[in-house]
């Protein structure tokens, strides 16, 4: 394969992976136009249609799938090659592209950037904050970080962080006027101050369990927000009563501002997950992210 054949071919995987030109320019550092045009000649060079392009949308034709089918691989196997060549050079090195919700970024990662940075000069770290469950791989990532609960099955799972708990909590100005629920089903007698997340309509349903069966609650209130965060500086201003996890608001805790409640009702379950297709073999830059936040988070190595 010729190299303008194998730049012909990179850019045709790219723009039927992400299903847009727009986001295969991106990713490939290309103007979009540049990037049509590529295609275009490809197209006529093979003298068949690969893509149908609205001003909306770009989908495969027939031909286009079975020429992706075949390509696909072989274009993974030219990205390992390449890979396995360059880590006879030293450390790893390029674009990591890691989609993962605010909280995990902020708790999970912030604290091992420094000591990955240093271990790994070479690899720039590119982390997207998003709270939606949407294809990472459609999107470009290498890889997302979620709650095991969100990780699809078809998804390779490493997981990443310590177990969590989940616990109500309130300020005790709001105890004080409005009493202290006994049981998750008291909190229907409550202001509860509800979130839900990005790209879904209804709001979330808060979790307990006893005697290891979980279930869920659907709580009321007169403040609803998307942003865990402003649920739990609403809980602190007395507004009502908020889930969140307990080692995220531990200075809350600690300094009486808010008052955990219905803890023998939240019991600990496992952590943040570091996920990615299991189409690819793992790349090495990968590989070295998931050993440092791996030995961060589970204290092995001070962050």
């Amino acid at each position: 394969m010729r190299g303008n054949e194998f730049a012909d071919m990179r850019a045709f995987v790219t723009v039927a992976e992400q299903g847009s030109f727009a986001r295969a320019a991106e990713q490939l550092a290309v103007s979009p136009s540049a990037l049509s045009q590529t295609i275009r000649t490809l197209e006529e060079r093979l003298d068949v249609r690969l893509f149908n392009r609205t001003t909306r949308s770009v989908s495969l034709t027939e031909a286009g799938r079975q020429l992706l089918t075949r390509m696909q691989p072989l274009m993974q196997e030219f990205d390992a090659a390449f890979e396995e060549v360059t880590q006879l050079r030293g450390k790893p090195s390029g674009t990591l592209r890691i989609c993962a919700p605010q909280m995990a970024i902020i708790h999970l990662l912030q604290p091992m950037l420094g000591v990955f940075q240093e271990q790994y000069p070479d690899i720039v770290l590119d982390l997207t904050s998003d709270e939606s469950l949407g294809d990472i791989v459609a999107r470009g990532f290498d890889a997302g970080i979620r709650l095991g609960e969100h990780v699809d099955q078809d998804m390779v799972a490493v997981r990443v962080g310590p177990d969590l708990r989940q616990i109500a909590v309130a300020s005790p100005d709001y105890l004080e006027k409005n009493g202290v629920p006994q049981t998750p089903h008291d909190l229907q007698h409550h202001r509860c101050i509800n979130w839900r997340r990005a790209g879904q309509a209804s709001v979330y349903n808060w979790e307990f369990a006893k005697d290891g069966e979980w279930f869920d609650v659907s709580v009321k209130g007169t403040l609803i927000v998307n942003d865990c965060a402003v649920a739990l500086q609403a809980a602190v201003d007395g507004l009502g009563i908020t889930v969140w996890t307990e080692d995220w608001m531990a200075s809350h805790l600690e300094s009486g501002r808010l008052v955990p409640l219905l803890s023998e009702w939240s019991p600990f379950f496992p952590g943040f997950y570091l996920y990615h297709t299991s189409r690819t073999r793992m790349p090495a830059t990968l590989r070295a992210f998931i050993d440092v936040v791996k030995r961060v988070s589970m204290g092995n190595t001070p962050a």
